[in-house]
């Protein structure tokens, strides 16, 4: 197929409003804040799920939607994001559930290119903690939209003034809440709706498998029925607006400002009212900045970014998805793409609405949507794929590894399949495969050790290879030029290995070593954010 075969495309008007009608967002947030749990909720109060799946049951924990791996349901973290897709008032939502792991920050760098919008999700004892202030400050840098949830605020915690200095000291964003928790942390009443200075009173329900009972009461009753929380709140609300702190979607839409809103995914506390702000706040799709700084319009012919491939999925049937972002125009299945990485056609008939690890065909998506194609073995992580006018999007940042070790096959048999495995592994981005110079023996690099743990699983669970992990003592890597290698090379500071896209590191045993060279070649470009 030649660049100039058009495809089917729908009017611009019809891609304009369905990209209006799209919420495309990501929830990040430190390990145990709650975020497994929050997306379940949100699933509950969209209708896409008639009991949550993140509760405890009398007979034990039932599986959650979001978490289908083995490995995340015997340890209860997420480990890999997830893709779903649901409806509510009239929008579709496309929620791209991150992995809460600081080891699996890369995961969730990969997402946030493909979200419109974010959710921070803060424990309300524990605020922002440094090991994910590194997430943060990637999301505010590609100057998407943040809302920001204080889960949790029924256990004790910090008071709400204190949470919110926190977060605009900790984030340099401007907190501007748009509910106000009535009742001290650990006794939370409801909240105070600011704009409409209505009290919304919360009640439990059993095991919070099922929508909380509200109500809502005037100003008057509930100063009548809560007393002094209720005063309280008024009364902190008061000195915020004295402050200054004053709404500015203006300043929201440029990453400057983020809405605060408090609540309990646990108990359903304040979910609705994410749900609502969500729907009201976060942007829709615009037209998509692509290489060269020009904007693609969203009634431009179709074109999407890859940004997630993950294989075994469904074990029974070895497949490969490649997820993707559509950016541009109404994809129709069946229809025949380019990749502009490769310049080689791809036939996208085999594309599939992701719920999980569920999958329903679908028929034609839309500006905002997130589909995955089933196996698309010539697609990686960062492609574009377009019809009729060429465009090319910007490569996804990745962070510079921090763990080194060298994998050995303990199987000479199983040789192919050890291969295939780390060639699967790699391109995924579950652990970057590393070579130095002639050495045969592969080198995996890693934010975290927990990916290790992965790779060594996956390796065993889908390719039938047992390996043995041996640690070496890097602990830095910089990204290197091609023009800068021989000189790095030539330096007794740092060691090369090298990507299988031809990617060079630069890796340290200490910072000292790092310092030294830089000292010594100053003219040397050291990156710490790799890319792919």
């Amino acid at each position: 197929m030649s660049s100039t075969t058009h495809a089917p495309v729908a009017g611009s008007d019809r891609v304009a409003s369905e990209a209006a009608r799209r919420r495309t967002f990501a929830i990040i947030s430190h390990p145990d804040a709650g975020k497994t749990t929050l997306t379940e909720k949100l699933l509950l109060y969209s209708g896409a799920v008639a009991e949550a799946g993140a509760v405890k049951a009398r007979s034990g924990r039932r599986e959650v939607t979001s978490d289908w791996m083995d490995l995340e349901r015997r340890r209860g973290i997420s480990v890999s994001s997830t893709a779903l897709r649901f409806e509510h008032r009239d929008v579709v939502f496309n929620l791209l559930d991150t992995p809460g792991h600081r080891d699996f920050s890369e995961d969730t760098l990969r997402v946030l290119a493909a979200a419109d919008c974010a959710v921070i999700l803060l424990d309300a004892a524990r605020g922002v903690e440094a090991q994910t202030l590194k997430l943060f400050e990637v999301a505010r840098a590609r100057g998407i939209p943040l809302i920001t949830f204080v889960n949790k605020y029924d256990r004790p915690g910090m008071e709400p003034l204190e949470l919110i200095d926190h977060v605009e000291q900790t984030l340099g964003l401007s907190a501007v809440p748009i509910s106000w928790p009535v009742g001290i942390p650990g006794d939370f009443r409801g909240v105070l709706d600011r704009d409409g200075g209505r009290f919304v009173r919360f009640t439990r329900t059993a095991r919070g498998a099922t929508m909380a009972p509200e109500q809502e009461l005037s100003a008057q009753l509930a100063r009548d029925e809560e007393g002094d929380a209720w005063t309280a709140a008024v009364e902190e609300l008061e000195l915020l607006h004295a402050a200054g702190a004053a709404w500015d979607r203006a300043r929201f839409a440029g990453g400057e400002l983020t809405p605060v809103l408090f609540g309990s995914a646990l108990s359903n506390f304040g979910v609705r009212h994410l749900l609502d702000t969500l729907i009201e706040l976060a942007p829709p799709p615009a037209g998509r900045v692509d290489a060269d700084g020009g904007v693609r319009a969203l009634q431009a012919p179709f074109s999407a970014l890859v940004f997630k491939v993950q294989a075994n999925m469904d074990p029974r049937h070895r497949d490969r998805i490649a997820f993707m972002r559509i950016c541009s125009g109404r994809f129709e299945r069946g229809m025949r793409a380019l990749n502009a990485r490769t310049g080689r056609p791809i036939a996208l008939a085999y594309a599939h609405e992701l719920f999980g690890q569920d999958r329903t065909v679908v028929d034609d998506a839309y500006p905002g949507d997130v589909i995955g194609i089933v196996n698309a073995t010539d697609v990686l992580v960062g492609d574009t794929l377009y019809v009729d006018e060429p465009v090319r999007f910007g490569a996804i940042p990745t962070l510079a590894p921090e763990h080194f070790v060298t994998v050995q096959n303990r199987d000479p048999s199983r040789s192919k399949q050890f291969r295939r495995g780390l060639q699967q592994l790699d391109q995924e981005g579950v652990v970057h495969v590393l070579r130095r110079g002639d050495d045969p023996a592969p080198i995996l690099a890693a934010v975290g050790p927990l990916q290790f743990d992965v790779a060594v699983e996956r390796l065993q669970g889908e390719f039938g290879v047992s390996v043995g992990l041996d640690a070496r003592d890097w602990s830095l890597a910089r990204r290197v030029s091609p023009d800068d290698a021989a000189a790095v090379r030539a330096s007794r500071w740092a060691e090369l290995l090298t990507r299988a896209d031809g990617t060079q590191l630069a890796v340290f045993r200490h910072r000292y070593s790092l310092e030294q060279l830089e000292r010594d070649l100053p003219d040397v470009a050291l990156d710490a954010m790799t890319a792919r």
